[in-house]
């Protein structure tokens, strides 16, 4: 039985990681400091023999035999990381170092949850691995994108250097139940105002467009890219290549729930990029022909049924 560690287990991607992991019939511990994760997300594992919960910060070191890590510990969305910029870009840091130190000590693979922030506000579109960023370094952006591209970097240092068996994914806008209802992403906003009412807010005129993957498929890629052999490291894309504008997403889900919301538009952030699309040529090569199967439509009304629930 495999020994699996999971860093931010309580968030919204890591519990349905834990929960993945142990219906494979693996040894799962979750790590999180409950910075934005949340025990809700978890609570239904915990009397499971094979599931363990520890409060713990990557920040500082933590020990223990594992056969694999899954680092996904850090906030996600603008209204989190920017809340304590210095805690995110720690996490990402001085987190991943923890990390991969662990998986040097103890011969564990170890699975780098990054990001398509790296892009920044891309000028090649669609995004691949080969293509290096458009990324502000002093922007309001700047501790989560410049932190998850550290992050990268120290992991194929300690490739290199160490001999570490490292797998780099980056993550694009993923979505599914557990979304927490105030993290200002832009598929939790439309829903919660909708299903409240409320106009929805688009920022900017609507055009920027973006791709959006259910959770399901995600774990099925990070499973798989887990399982490769030790010289596939990636980084790889892993998101829906498939682009929808914001607009479009709004009118969506106000069809979806039924409600009687309008679009507003409001100013568009500083360095909110413009395109967002992966190029999932890599991942479909590397990963035995993964690609995302779960529409939109499907998946947003399974989302919805979640938040309707739970606000």
């Amino acid at each position: 039985m495999k020994r699996i560690l999971v860093t931010g287990g309580a968030g919204f991607i890591g519990s349905h990681l834990c929960e993945r992991l142990l219906d494979m019939g693996y040894e799962v511990t979750c790590l999180d400091n409950f910075f934005t994760g949340t025990r809700k997300n978890i609570i239904h594992l915990i009397d499971n023999p094979y599931f363990e919960l520890v409060r713990h910060d990557i920040i500082m070191p933590y020990f223990m035999e594992v056969d694999e890590i899954y680092n996904l510990a850090c906030p996600a969305s603008p209204v989190h990381y920017q809340f304590n910029a210095i805690k995110t870009i720690k996490t990402s840091v001085m987190g991943t170092i923890n990390m991969l130190g662990l998986a040097k000590r103890v011969k564990a693979k170890i699975l780098q949850a990054s990001t398509s922030e790296v892009y920044g506000d891309p000028h090649v579109h669609p995004q691949t691995e080969a293509y290096w960023g458009h990324v502000n370094p002093i922007g309001i952006r700047s501790c989560y994108d410049e932190g998850k591209r550290c992050a990268e970097t120290l992991c194929m240092d300690y490739l290199r250097q160490n001999k570490v068996k490292v797998k780099i994914v980056r993550i694009f806008n993923t979505y599914g139940p557990r979304m927490h209802p105030s993290d200002g992403r832009v598929i939790s906003n439309f829903i919660v105002q909708a299903l409240k009412g409320r106009d929805l807010t688009v920022y900017g005129d609507g055009s920027q467009s973006r791709s959006f993957q259910y959770i399901d498929d995600l774990l099925e890629g990070l499973v798989r890219m887990m399982e490769t052999k030790d010289d596939v490291t990636g980084p790889v894309n892993m998101g829906n290549p498939r682009e929808f504008t914001i607009k479009q997403l709004a009118e969506l889900v106000i069809r979806l729930t039924n409600s009687k919301s309008r679009i507003t538009y409001a100013p568009l952030p500083q360095d909110d990029p413009i395109q967002r699309q992966p190029d999932i040529s890599l991942a479909n090569r590397l990963l035995d022909d993964w690609k995302p199967k779960i529409k939109l439509e499907e998946g947003l009304l399974k989302t919805i049924d979640y938040f309707k629930e739970s606000i």
